[in-house]
């Protein structure tokens, strides 16, 4: 276990916003996970950064890294599919080459989304119509109070861009993944390309800010309000997608809470929609 203290947490967002905690820790084995839920009172598991917005003010929070959990093993081959092991510290896209190294199918389609394995399988990340639940076996998870619990997929409810994971606070440890054969390279790839197009991963952002409401898309309703380029501070909704928000350079929490509140207020007049965030917000 290593303990950094004082830390400025806009180095670990990928919105490049965040301010001092009171620590960071970067847990290397499951008893040191058990031992700082038991001993912290305020915990926030941070991942990599690519969908929390956090705080720039001072923050009495200990945030608590995975990402020495990176590991990948298959512990179970069999005539139609493998039993696959990732630890989730992991990043997905090493997961993604670690499915091309093996010709394992099944997430091609969310190639390039940013974060870790942990991450997206907290919220059923996912693009295209897939989700990362599609091909998971069993999650084991920590509780706040520091258990340890291994979940078969079907004892867990999950929805679009939600889990008990989620709802529960629980810290995913390690997904047990269930792949058949057939990597798609082609739409892997594709996939990839689309992303670089479309996304403005040239400046710092979140991803998705808002959930695609029910028949709806969140950057169709935001672009059709004529929000893009909408700017507080240093914060703008993205004129190359929308749905996303863009750090100008030394935007502050604020500003971007300003953009949320004016798109969600917007979008409710115009079209009654009650706009749900994506992101992770902490203060």
């Amino acid at each position: 276990m290593k303990i950094l203290a004082n830390v400025e947490m806009k180095n670990y967002s990928n919105m490049k916003i965040g301010g001092r905690a009171k620590e960071l820790i970067f847990i290397e084995k499951e008893e040191e996970l058990k031992e700082v839920l038991k001993t912290r009172d305020k915990v926030f598991l941070i991942g990599n950064g690519t969908n929390t917005l956090i705080s720039d003010k001072d923050l009495d929070i200990s945030f608590i890294s995975l990402k020495e959990f990176n590991y990948m093993k298959v512990i179970e081959k069999n005539e139609n599919y493998d039993i696959v092991c990732i630890g989730s510290g992991a990043n997905l896209d090493d997961l993604i080459d670690f499915m091309e190294a093996n010709d394992y199918a099944g997430l091609e389609n969310i190639t390039g989304i940013p974060g870790s394995v942990g991450g997206l399988v907290n919220m059923n990340g996912g693009a295209y119509g897939t989700e990362i639940f599609d091909c998971i076996d069993k999650i084991k998870i920590c509780d706040l109070d520091g258990n340890i619990k291994v979940f078969e997929k079907s004892e867990l409810n999950y929805n679009y861009r939600t889990t008990d994971i989620k709802e529960n606070k629980w810290i995913v440890v390690e997904v047990y993944f269930k792949f058949s054969k057939g990597f798609d390279k082609e739409c892997s790839q594709d996939k990839k390309d689309k992303r670089e197009e479309r996304h403005p991963l040239e400046l710092p952002n979140l991803g998705s800010t808002f959930k695609n409401p029910d028949q709806n898309f969140a950057a169709q309703l935001i672009s059709d309000a004529g929000l893009k380029e909408y700017r507080v501070g240093n914060a703008m909704v993205s004129p190359k997608h929308p749905n996303f928000i863009v750090n100008l350079g030394e935007a502050g929490f604020e500003d971007v809470m300003g953009v949320i509140e004016h798109v969600k207020e917007i979008i409710k007049e115009k079209n009654n929609i009650d706009l749900q965030t994506e992101i992770i917000i902490v203060k």
